[in-house]
């Protein structure tokens, strides 16, 4: 039966992405929100939206009577459960089918039976696809435990047996640290999926990521729709997918395909999934999982054969066969995507929170840009802090990585940190662009040795010059007394005009004399640049004897563009992008905190406190536990010393620098 209105039981870039094929294809979409999401994009882009009780997913998306009530209120005849949340979720799809929807997905059983990592594992064993040694570790006491984890070997993971992108997830290297790895990995699997049950797996290094993309009808139908490779990961998560794989030729293509497809027959798939693998450099490969939905990462495998897999999945769930293009599908030319996250990679990938002032991804031909934020939107902590998927096409790999590169540099993206800078590290590393990166490849490269130093690099400097000349201008040209002076006027020689700017925690002096004889420093340090000209918005400078263009853009509450009332500058131009904040000339009111504050660097709930009042604690030792963005950040002291006091507890919301404890020197205050 033709499906005529789909409700999407998900939100975000997710969302936006199906109803995209779904106006393709005249069908009416129906959104479902939480408050947080009330005024996010695919929000206004569905043809109706339903608001949903609670901010938190357990209270509003993973809600399966909210949904079916939405589903029921609009008269939605279909449900795509997108990725995340309940996607996944064996009784979502049988309640689906109980209330007479059509889910948009594989069979209750097939979720249910690769739903569990533990179930997955002896059913690949079962049907002679190559597992990794593992464990199941559920009910054992302390003893049992290491006793399973020995027989494994170290060193293992443990691993959510509902989980996926890296949540629910512990590296263990040795056994005193397997019972707090197993504690903490159910508990963070309990909140992001609804259970606890986790499970052992030997950790193979190194290795390559390298997954299968099926898809199967309700006749009988699987196909291989070739491989992916994700590879570069942070925390166990995909930051850059790309088909095909550098590490695959063909005979192992097939090989992979043929497991693949034997993987999905086994549990009597249909629809469109993903059948993921560790792969060797012997050449051997492990079954990793089934992922039984779409996945995060499909466009570079759509923008390599052509093929719609939303497309495919519609059709699917309405009983057709699968399209022809299907079992015809060749690879064409090579695709790579990148995940960008609101995040500060130097900061051990800290979640950013706030509005974004300005989302601008150039448009080119072989670019695509999937988001779930546009200028404007609120980024809150609710939520996985992904923004968009970034992706390129190009005839070669060496053309792809060369226009995914180009794409990310002339973003404009303002208002929020995010991992940007990172991202083009990671591309234009040599390992990576001779094919050669693994899953470790961020363990071995640190973004702080892929990512420049902030007030060191020569960039940033010329940025805040740009910056403050823009700043000057736009004060000049509002100047009540001899306003047609040019900016920087002197009679007489005189000191240089200084501005200053916080780049992250870093102080940016910026001296500057124009007049006659013009000069320019950064923290002391002369920078051989010249002026050509300079606007509220836009300056240009000879670096180096080369002309540059900077643009620059001001922001204040609720404002946008150039504003000069704010403190808070972003700088684009073809050296790369700064964010900075203005330093006032005057003091500002100071928020009295004792000495030795630890301050909560994002809002969070507190998950852990591993102190009491009286502790005696060394830096780097773990303090409090925050939740944020379903991943959980652990604080830790920034000094030696003793703790006099904690101020939050397990389950207390904490705002950004809200004071969590105080630490001391240790030394007892002398008496009176």
């Amino acid at each position: 039966m033709p499906i005529r209105k789909l409700l999407m039981a998900n939100r975000g870039e997710v969302a936006r992405r199906v109803f995209r094929t779904c106006r393709e294809l005249g069908i009416r979409t129906v959104a479902v929100y939480s408050p947080p999401d009330a005024g996010a994009p695919f929000v206004a882009e569905a043809d109706e939206a339903v608001p949903l009780r609670g901010a938190r997913a357990a209270e509003s998306y993973l809600d399966i009577a909210q949904i079916l009530a939405a589903a029921e209120a609009t008269g939605a005849d279909a449900v795509h459960p997108g990725w995340g949340f309940l996607a996944e979720n064996a009784s979502f799809a049988e309640a689906c089918a109980a209330a007479g929807l059509v889910f948009v997905g594989p069979p209750p059983d097939a979720i249910a039976a690769m739903g569990s990592k533990i179930e997955a594992r002896r059913l690949m064993e079962a049907a002679g696809v190559p597992v990794v040694p593992g464990a199941t570790v559920n009910g054992l006491d302390d003893e049992e435990l290491q006793s399973a984890a020995k027989a494994v070997g170290y060193p293992l993971l443990v691993k959510a047996s509902a989980g996926g992108g890296g949540k629910g997830m512990r590296l263990v290297a040795g056994p005193e640290d397997l019972v707090e790895a197993v504690a903490d990995a159910g508990r963070q699997a309990v909140a992001a999926f609804g259970d606890a049950a986790v499970f052992l797996e030997r950790y193979v290094s190194p290795v390559r990521h390298v997954e299968i993309q099926v898809a199967g009808d309700h006749h009988g139908a699987v196909v291989s729709l070739f491989e992916r490779d994700c590879s570069v990961q942070r925390r166990h998560q995909k930051l850059v997918e790309e088909a095909p794989s550098p590490a695959v030729d063909a005979h192992l293509r097939a090989r992979m395909g043929e497991a693949a497809v034997t993987a999905a027959t086994a549990v009597g798939y249909h629809g469109v999934g993903t059948v993921e693998f560790l792969l060797g450099p012997d050449g051997e490969f492990y079954f990793l999982e089934m992922n039984t939905r779409l996945q995060v990462e499909h466009p570079v495998t759509e923008a390599v054969t052509g093929l719609d897999l939303v497309r495919i999945q519609l059709a699917v769930a309405e009983d057709r066969p699968l399209p022809s293009g299907a079992f015809n599908a060749a690879i064409t030319g090579h695709a790579i995507e990148v995940r960008l996250y609101a995040e500060d990679p130097l900061d051990d990938y800290r979640p950013h929170t706030g509005r974004i002032e300005e989302f601008a991804i150039p448009a080119a031909p072989g670019v695509r840009v999937d988001s779930g934020v546009e200028t404007g939107s609120e980024v809150g902590t609710d939520y996985d802090s992904m923004l968009a998927k970034i992706l390129a096409w190009g005839a070669t790999r060496n053309d792809a990585v060369r226009l995914l590169i180009d794409t990310l540099q002339r973003a404009r993206i303002h208002g929020i940190g995010t991992n940007r800078d990172l991202l083009v590290a990671i591309l234009a590393h040599d390992e990576f662009t001779a094919g050669g990166a693994d899953t470790g490849f961020l363990d071995r490269h640190l973004p702080i040795e892929l990512v420049a130093p902030t007030t060191g690099n020569e960039v940033v400097g010329v940025h805040g010059l740009a910056a403050a000349l823009a700043a000057q201008t736009e004060a000049r040209s509002g100047a009540a007394v001899l306003g047609s002076v040019r900016s920087g006027f002197r009679n007489n020689p005189g000191p240089p005009s200084v501005r200053r700017y916080l780049v992250g925690d870093e102080t940016l002096e910026v001296g500057y004399r124009l007049g006659r004889a013009p000069s320019f420093s950064v923290n002391g340090r002369d920078l051989d640049v010249a002026l050509v000209a300079a606007r509220p918005d836009e300056v240009e400078l000879l670096v180096g004897g080369v002309r540059c263009r900077f643009s620059v853009r001001r922001y204040g509450p609720g404002g946008s563009g150039s504003v000069p009332r704010d403190d808070s500058v972003n700088v684009d131009s073809p050296l790369g992008s700064t964010a900075l904040r203005a330093v006032s000339r005057f003091p500002d009111d100071v928020v009295e905190r004792p000495t030795g504050s630890l301050l909560a660097p994002m809002p969070g709930a507190v998950v852990k406190v591993l102190v009491t009042a009286g502790d005696v604690v060394a830096k780097g030792d773990p303090i409090v536990v925050i939740e944020a963005m379903k991943m959980e950040h652990r604080i830790s002291a920034d000094r030696d010393g003793v703790v006099r006091h904690v101020l939050v507890a397990v389950g207390r919301q904490v705002g950004i620098d809200e004071v969590l404890a105080v630490i001391d020197d240790g030394l007892e205050p002398e008496a009176a």
